[in-house]
């Protein structure tokens, strides 16, 4: 059985609010799940004391049972000093599009031609 650490959503449309919980990969998000570790508030302010509550205790104890965490409870797990997460690298994230890279070309062709008119 492969256990993961993930959020399981709660809380209103357009209100939401995550248990970090530790399912069967199997099971869905909202569905069954062992045993509940912590909670997560997105609606609170980032700096907020109780954004994020995490059991580090069982966060490290199914860690060390085998436990993979998704990317956002991992993010969690390395602000309390439980795993190592690689900093994620895109360099061509701030690239613009296909499409616009083909209108500034056409735009600095334009300009060039009426700079030597």
């Amino acid at each position: 059985m492969s256990l993961k650490i993930r959020l399981a959503r709660l809380g209103a449309k357009k209100r939401p609010f995550y248990r970090i919980v530790i399912a069967d990969a199997r099971s869905p998000r909202d569905g069954r799940f062992i045993e509940k570790i912590g909670s997560f508030d997105p609606m609170l302010a980032k700096d907020a004391p109780n954004r994020v509550v995490l059991d580090q205790e069982r966060a490290r104890h199914w860690l060390s049972v085998g436990a993979q965490a998704t990317d956002r409870v991992a993010r969690f797990l390395a602000d309390a000093g439980l795993v190592e997460r690689a900093a994620k690298n895109n360099p061509q994230k701030a690239e613009p599009g296909k499409k616009a890279q083909e209108r500034a070309a056409e735009r600095a062709k334009k300009a060039a031609a009426a700079a030597e008119a």
